[in-house]
């Protein structure tokens, strides 16, 4: 005889406190365990994304193992190409360097004789003022360098763990699936394998989708440089298309630097403006129009819920936060889908569909109310 525990109804109140406490101990944990969830987070993304390459390689009669390490060589040799490209631009900046701290000074004494001419300034009052804000930007620089170069190593030594997840997570791909066949061992297997292709679909096209647009966008970037003559048109129109991994302001901080070189580079100071006005542009017709037609369709987020989430999840886990946000909600909106008592969270992340209604029609209603209420209506 199966012993039933009976059923306990709490009030409304108390329910709701204890969603409310789980919910804080969720994000408590989320927050706590950041150094580990990232980077498995990452893992299981690039997982997705090069389960494909496996299971030809695998129809193809290649051993697992094998087809796994020739995944990983593919995109650990992807992305050293992509950092030597972008090292080979940092060299030419480097030869330019002396030049632009050259114009850098120009551009200082130039300031210097407008203050003093226009607003009786004395040249050795602004050189002061200028050398104490210039010292307090090295002080202030040294700390940041000091945390910047802390940043990296976590960040090397957390990117150095992310292919060894991704090999353990291809390789022991079946013993997970059948891990979650154990744990929802009440719900059919069909159902759960349904749940498992919607994830993986929703995900790979998200990332597809994403790769789409900063190509477009890199794109549209490299030709407005172009037409208004800037160099390196290319490593600056490609720079701020990555930076569109941070939502809404990506685009803009990734205009910052090219501004910045066309300001000690061009005489024109409108140029420089111009380079700012690309970008903007560039940033409107991406969230107006590339994004939500390339992007929204295959996520299917109402930007509200976008916007609500990439705040949560930015202040839980910052930039990464803010670049995982979409994908990681797409995945809860199709476990909410499937999951009866959560489908209402799951519309609610939806788009929204507008709701016909038929207009009012007075004559339908009194018709149904009793004769001596239509008598008092006519």
């Amino acid at each position: 005889m199966e012993n039933k525990f009976p059923e306990v109804n709490l009030p409304s109140y108390v329910r709701l406190a204890c969603i409310l406490i789980i919910l804080t101990i969720l994000v408590y944990w989320l927050s706590a365990m950041q150094e580990l969830l990232v980077p498995l987070v990452f893992s299981v993304l690039f997982a997705m994304i090069l389960y494909p390459i496996n299971h030809r390689l695998e129809r193809w009669r290649v051993p697992r193992v094998p087809a796994i390490l020739v995944c990983l060589v593919i995109v650990i040799g992807f992305l050293y190409l992509l950092f030597y490209l972008i090292s080979l631009q940092i060299t030419s900046f480097t030869a330019e360097a002396p030049k632009l701290v050259e114009r850098g000074n120009q551009i200082l004494d130039r300031l210097q004789t407008f203050g003093e001419d226009r607003f009786h300034i004395e040249r050795a009052r602004i050189a002061a003022e200028a050398k104490r804000y210039f010292n307090d930007l090295i002080r202030e620089s040294g700390s940041f360098l000091t945390s910047t170069l802390l940043a990296t190593t976590n960040t090397l030594s957390t990117i150095s763990i992310v292919p060894l997840y991704i090999f353990f997570l291809m390789l022991y791909r079946d013993f997970f699936r059948s891990f979650f066949y154990k744990v929802f061992s009440n719900t059919k297997r069909a159902k759960l394998d349904i749940v498992f292709g919607r994830i993986y679909t929703v995900v790979k096209d998200y990332l597809v989708g994403l790769v789409l647009v900063i190509f477009i966008v890199g794109v549209l970037n490299t030709v407005g440089l172009l037409i208004l003559g800037i160099d390196y048109a290319v490593f600056f129109g490609f720079l701020g298309a990555f930076m569109i991994l941070i939502p809404y302001i990506g685009i803009l901080i990734g205009s910052l630097l090219p501004a910045l070189f066309t300001l000690l580079t061009n005489d024109n100071p409108l140029i420089a403006l111009g380079v700012i006005g690309v970008f903007s542009f560039v940033q409107i017709l991406e969230g107006n129009f590339i994004t939500p037609y390339i992007v929204g369709s295959k996520v299917s987020i109402n930007p509200l819920a976008a916007i609500i989430v990439l705040l949560l999840w930015g202040q839980l886990w910052g930039v990464t936060g803010l670049i995982l946000a979409l994908p990681m909600t797409a995945i809860l909106k199709v476990i909410f889908d499937a999951v009866g008592p959560l489908k209402p969270y799951g519309f609610l992340l939806g788009e929204a569909e507008r709701q016909k209604t038929r207009p009012l029609n007075v004559k339908e209603l009194t018709d149904k109310l009793p004769k001596k209420v239509k008598d008092l209506v006519d």
